[in-house]
């Protein structure tokens, strides 16, 4: 199913591993580079604003193939257009798939924009091959949307790729309910809720029995987009607000109440606190910083219907109260070996642990900085210089 080479691919992550211990300082660049001159890899781009670049290049390059198509053969044609368009998804598809078996280029930049421009393409022309009466037929888009991209990251191990599938499944998934369903609009807040949380458990179990590396990231960021779903599913301002969208009617004074308000309001404040109490207690640092983000979402939901403090001084207080909370956090995890520690993370900051090391190992030691004095440009002893030197003869 991979495209790639599968002994380039596994030498990728496995340089990838010796880069993060070189950061950590368990390491150093020569042995970095020995192994990997041992052990050659897949091209890849690590320079976010070359990469960037790169794939503006191969947008660029794309347009300008399918352009360059356009003008010579659909010059004199009205009719055949469409087919075009197919095939123009089909030059992506196929300039990916070389880029990936001989270029070697594994999210290089230019591979990531044709398959990108490829999809685009495609779901384009699905959406004119389904089109009624200028009606376009949503749900065929993001059908293909949801196929096509869950193929693409299974063969192409793109993270672009995998956020795209989950897009549309969650897309396909909230048209079906709300277009086919009598009581779609009542119960799609709960439908997202019951879909993100089995979605989520399944990718942790995936996650707990992969072997091999590949598609550690996509797992990853299915979780993650799991729990933003699940939080904003049950978000007292989203749903008030989505559901006043959706009802396709004028409230004068603002939005209506909803059914089952306090239940939403209670699932607002609660479901933060429990992303923050269970990513502490699992060490799970992709849901400590959405946790993080969905309190302070939490506290926007709240004031945008209860004023019951001027800004300024909700704001005054929520600082001495968060000033609080970190002082004393870190205080109480100052010392800590094990568990919850404010001890550094040698894979996150090796600059700060190398500095901590030197001062504990001089500490330890006894040794002392060495402190070199610089000569004076002036001589001073035995009078040399005119008037009293340093001895005090003339």
């Amino acid at each position: 199913m991979i495209a790639y080479n599968k002994t380039l691919l596994d030498n990728f992550y496995l340089n990838e591993e010796v880069r993060v211990l070189k950061k950590a300082g368990f390491i150093n660049p020569e042995q970095q580079n020995t192994f990997e001159k041992k052990h050659p890899q897949l091209k890849t781009q690590n320079n976010i604003f070359m990469r960037i670049g790169l794939f503006i290049l191969g947008l660029f390059l794309y347009s300008s193939i399918c352009g360059m198509l356009s003008l010579l053969v659909l010059g004199n044609s009205e009719n055949e257009y469409l087919y075009f368009i197919y095939f123009f998804a089909l030059i992506g598809f196929a300039t990916k798939e070389y880029m990936s078996k001989a270029l070697l280029y594994f999210g290089y930049g230019l591979d990531d924009a044709f398959i990108l421009g490829a999809i685009s393409a495609l779901l384009i022309a699905v959406g004119l091959t389904f089109e009624k009466n200028y009606d376009t037929n949503y749900l065929a888009i993001l059908v293909v949307m949801a196929i096509i991209s869950s193929v693409t990251y299974l063969r192409y191990l793109n993270i672009t790729l995998a956020l795209l599938a989950c897009m549309g499944i969650t897309a396909t998934l909230a048209y079906s309910v709300f277009n086919y369903l009598i009581i779609g609009k009542t119960i799609l807040p709960f439908v997202f809720l019951l879909y993100s949380g089995i979605f989520y458990f399944l990718a942790k179990k995936a996650l707990q029995n992969l072997t091999l590396p590949y598609y550690y990231q996509g797992l990853k960021l299915a979780q993650g987009f799991c729990l933003i779903l699940f939080y904003l599913a049950g978000n007292y301002y989203v749903v008030r607000e989505l559901n006043a969208s959706l009802s396709e009617s004028y409230f004068e004074g603002g939005s209506p109440e909803i059914p089952f308000a306090l239940l939403f309001w209670a699932f607002t404040i609660i479901t933060p606190i429990a992303y923050l109490f269970f990513s502490l207690k699992n060490k799970d640092r992709m849901m400590l910083w959405i946790g993080f983000l969905a309190f302070c979402f939490s506290i926007f939901s709240f004031r945008i219907y209860y004023h019951i403090l001027p800004t300024e001084v909700a704001l005054s207080i929520g600082g001495l109260l968060l000033f609080a909370f970190t002082y004393f956090a870190i205080k109480k995890t100052k010392y800590k070996e094990t568990g919850i520690t404010f001890k550094v993370d040698r894979f996150t900051n090796p600059d700060a642990f190398a500095n901590l090391q030197i001062i504990v190992s001089a500490s330890q030691l006894g040794v002392k900085p060495e402190v070199k004095v610089e000569d004076s440009p002036i001589e001073f002893g035995g009078g040399g210089f005119s008037g009293g030197g340093s001895s005090g003869e003339f």
